[in-house]
């Protein structure tokens, strides 16, 4: 059976467990999208439990294929990484996921070692090959790869290993 909760959220018309709906999340600040932890898994939800929100919805079977299908619902998650890479000092240029004009200054709040955001990574791109967006994965992945070439020591080779598994 579909998740319904997370189905409504994502498509504007309700809201999380916080009674936060997917709007009110596009528009938090830089500084509200590292502080609160419990937004993530709503944005880009996983079919395993949170330790970090264990109330957070989870995708079945049914729930996936209603992401892959329904073009609203697509343009929702785009719209949600859109938000994730600005927060990253990402961008999205054609088919290609670079740094954006703001890498440095965004940079400094998570490309530090073992840093929680990666976690957060790990989530984004498991969650993008999940609901349809493998390809947009793959570019992240790309994009996060070059990022540890040029800033090695900053991500771990175990971390690089977790978000390739993921990037399915």
């Amino acid at each position: 059976m579909a998740n319904e909760k997370l189905l409504r959220f994502y498509s504007g018309e309700g809201t999380d467990d916080r009674d936060r709906t997917i709007a009110d999340i596009w528009c938090y600040s830089h500084n509200e999208l590292e502080g609160v932890h419990d937004y993530i898994q709503w944005l880009f939800p996983l079919a395993e439990r949170s330790a970090f929100n264990p109330a957070a919805p989870l995708l079945d079977a049914e729930t996936i294929q209603r992401f892959q299908e329904d073009d609203a619902l697509r343009r929702n998650v785009e719209r949600s990484l859109g938000v994730m890479l600005d927060f990253y000092g990402l961008t999205l240029v054609g088919n290609r996921i670079v740094r954006a004009k703001t890498f440095s200054e965004r940079s400094r709040n998570w490309l530090t070692p073992q840093n929680h955001n990666f976690l957060r990574l790990t989530r984004v791109l498991k969650s993008l090959s999940l609901l349809g967006h493998g390809e947009r994965a793959k570019q992240l992945l790309a994009c996060l790869e070059e990022i540890g070439r040029d800033h090695q020591g900053a991500i771990g080779t175990t971390t690089l290993t977790y978000w390739r598994g993921a990037a399915l």
